[in-house]
C-alpha cells in the first residue's frame, strides 16, 4: 500500500520519490494543498473502488496517516 501511495504522490505532486517517507507531512514537507490531497484521495478511491468520507480529509497529515487508513479498509 505504501508503494502505491508513493506512486500517486509523485504523480500528483511532482515531488521526488526520495522525499516521500512515512513521516513526511503531506502539506509542509511535500508542498500539497487541500486540493492536492483531495486529488490524491480521489485517485486512491478510483484505484481501489472505495469511498473515503470527506471528514477523514483533516486526519491525513502524514503519508503514514493515508497508508494506515487505506490498510484499515483491507482488514
Amino acid at each position: 500500500m505504501y508503494e502505491k501511495i508513493k506512486e500517486v504522490l509523485v504523480e500528483k505532486l511532482h515531488v521526488d520519490v526520495n522525499d516521500i517517507t512515512p513521516e513526511a507531512d503531506i502539506k509542509k514537507d511535500l508542498g500539497a494543498d487541500s486540493l492536492d490531497i483531495l486529488q490524491l484521495l480521489m485517485s486512491l478511491e478510483e484505484e481501489y473502488d472505495i469511498q473515503i468520507p470527506d471528514d477523514k480529509l483533516a486526519g491525513f497529515v502524514t503519508v503514514q496517516d493515508v497508508v494506515d487508513y487505506m490498510e484499515s479498509l483491507e482488514a
